[in-house]
């Protein structure tokens, strides 16, 4: 996984080859099973990740049920600011959907590796923007659209989701019950 590291942090021209190679090095990579449960509702954040390979869920439970929030693959970072950042209870639990490779940090290495690489600190600022950005756009798009509005919204954009991740964790996640879901699949199917 160290090559999927060096290629993700290659993409950043501030940094030089030398900073790119020191900066790979001295990131921990850990790999973790299938069904390996990150964090648990109520648990404090005391560690983020970042995907190089594979695919975690955010969830809580209603009722003994659990409520897919998100799902994290490659290139996307799984962070709990309200836990990680100020220390609170965490609202949500993480679950490996399949075996991943994560870059793990705390918050003590990280601000290690930010005065020890500066420009890595702006780096991460701007993808946090970004990905805030990407996350606002989405919260909105979700609360303005139809169950089958969603489904084809997922199906364009992260279609790799359903060939990863249970059809009942899927429609949990697009605000349905998986009898909902297989008849949205039926009827785009039968338009089609």
């Amino acid at each position: 996984m160290e090559n999927e590291l060096l290629r993700y942090i290659s993409q950043f021209p501030a940094l030089t080859e030398e900073e790119i190679t020191e900066i790979a090095d001295n990131i921990p990579v850990q790999t973790f099973k299938k069904g390996t449960i990150l964090l648990k509702e109520g648990d404090t954040a005391d560690i983020c990740f970042f995907v190089l390979k594979g695919c975690v869920r955010q969830y809580h439970l209603v009722d003994d049920e659990e409520k897919t929030t998100a799902f994290f693959t490659e290139e996307q970072a799984v962070v709990s600011f309200a836990s990680y950042s100020q220390q609170l209870p965490s609202k949500h639990y993480w679950s490996c959907v399949e075996d991943s490779v994560l870059v793990v940090g705390s918050l003590n290495y990280e601000q290690e590796m930010y005065q020890k690489f500066p420009k890595l600190a702006a780096i991460t600022r701007a993808l946090m923007e970004q990905d805030f950005g990407k996350t606002q756009s989405a919260l909105v798009a979700f609360m303005s659209s139809s169950p089958e509005e969603r489904y084809r919204k997922l199906l364009t954009d992260r279609p790799d989701l359903f060939g990863r991740a249970p059809q009942h964790q899927i429609a949990s996640y697009l605000g349905v019950t998986p009898e909902s879901l297989s008849r949205i699949r039926k009827r785009i199917f039968v338009k089609k």
